[in-house]
């Protein structure tokens, strides 16, 4: 599970992005308390049992650290940060529907310009999935050296795949 970096410095802003998607209809916002339970069972049905961990913890940071997109009261992705360790970008999930809108970047960015807000000036994209997409969004690049040693080497689901092998 390589990393990524990202200069918060170099970043476009996500406004346009936010606009756009709201004249669709789709809001980008930063998640409340109340909704707590409601999009840990999303991420829960939609993400992995992994995810849900990291996503509850960004309910006890001030501010909560996770953005929301959702149409009317429909959750449609989220993204997280400050999660698995302070400065990391992730995890994010958007449907496999509403994928290719731009409801991922838009959440993407949303999250770093908080980092940056937050005062940091590199974020690390975590455990990476789609790394051209982060490419592309944000030019981040790879750390070579979290192949092989990174945050997550000594969590429960890592140790089991290396188990497995």
């Amino acid at each position: 599970m390589a990393d990524m970096l990202v200069n918060l410095l170099d970043m476009e802003d996500y406004h346009k992005d936010i606009e756009r998607l709201k004249a669709e209809g789709i809001e980008i916002f930063r998640a409340l308390a109340p909704d707590k339970f409601r999009i840990i069972e999303w991420v829960k049905e939609h993400s992995s049992i992994n995810a849900v961990g990291e996503c509850d913890k960004c309910f006890s940071n001030q501010p909560i650290s996770c953005f929301i997109a959702a149409k009317g009261s429909k959750i449609l992705g989220y993204a997280c940060y400050n999660a698995t360790a302070p400065d990391f970008f992730g995890p994010t999930k958007v449907l496999e529907e509403c994928q290719g809108q731009g409801i991922g970047k838009a959440l993407l960015l949303r999250s770093l310009h908080a980092l940056k807000d937050e005062g940091y000036n590199y974020a690390i994209i975590g455990g990476i999935g789609p790394a051209k997409f982060y490419e592309k969004c944000v030019n981040a690049v790879l750390i070579e050296s979290s192949k092989t040693h990174n945050t997550y080497e000594h969590y429960l689901t890592g140790i089991e795949r290396r188990e497995l092998q």
